[in-house]
This record gives C-alpha cells, structure tokens and sequence, in this order.
C-alpha cells in the first residue's frame, strides 16, 4: 500500500462531495501537471489518500480517501468542451491519467500547513516544502501515520 495527498478545490470537489459519491466514488480526473500525473500512474487499488482543500477560508488536510480503482486514460482529454481537453493528446498515446478514489472518513478538523510543517516526520514531504504546488503528493508511511496521529 502507498499512501498519497490529493489537493482539490472544495467548490470544485470537496470531502463532502466525496462523501457523497458513496461506494462507487469518484474519478479523481483532470490532472494537467506531468509529474502529478506520473504520481496518479504510480496509484494503486488499495492505496490511502488524503484530500485537502485548497484555495478556500480553512485549507489544509480535510479526510481520508482510498483509492478504488488503478490508473486509467483520463477521459475528458479528448472532449472539445472540457476544461481539461487537450488538443494535442492522442488516443493511440494519451497524455493524462485518472483514479477512482472513495470516501474513507472526515476529519472532525482541518489540518493546517503550519501544523503539518510543525511534525518533524513531515520535513523531507514535497507538501511543505517552499515553493511545492504539486496536487499530487506521495507520502512515505512514516508521514502517513504522523499525520493520522494528530487527528485520531
């Protein structure tokens, strides 16, 4: 099992609306930074990721989410009214990837960056490192279960 941080909008997908989704989740699309997307490849049925909210009034680290389905072609690459279209993707060599992830649990508080930068096993994390804005993040275990101690 690995272990990830997905960053994510709350007024574009948020841990309610994954909540919401129910068993089937949902696909974890639209992805346009070539490393967060070698990272999404890298995704796993089984691995654990934390969601957290970006550009809002409390930012930080929200809930928990497992991913429930590998990497596949992100879809909407190759719809003209998509957001997310790329011209220059092709099918015979697509250029973006997605995951199925699902609702595992909400935090009763948001983890802010300041408290995860506090935590000395989260030093070496791309996340709170200065000038890091990737929206895709691997965490090794020992960071993974750092930060569920704070919320558990």
């Amino acid at each position: 099992m690995k272990y990830w941080l997905v960053k994510t909008e709350p007024e574009e997908c948020s841990i309610d609306t994954l909540a919401d989704a129910g068993g089937q989740g949902i696909v974890w699309d639209g992805v346009r930074n070539y490393q967060a997307r070698n990272f999404l490849r890298e995704m796993t049925k089984g691995d654990r990721v934390f969601i957290y909210h970006s550009s809002c009034a409390k930012v930080g680290i929200v809930g928990l989410a497992e991913v429930i389905e590998d990497a596949f072609i992100d879809p909407l690459q190759f719809d003209p009214e998509s957001a997310y279209y790329d011209p220059k993707s092709e099918p015979e060599n697509p250029r973006w990837s997605a995951v199925r992830i699902c609702f595992v649990r909400k935090f009763k508080q948001t983890l802010s960056l300041k408290e995860l930068k506090q935590l000395p096993a989260m030093e070496a994390n791309p996340l709170v490192q200065k000038g890091s804005r990737l929206s895709v993040v691997p965490f090794q275990a020992s960071e993974y279960h750092a930060v569920l101690a704070l919320v558990d």
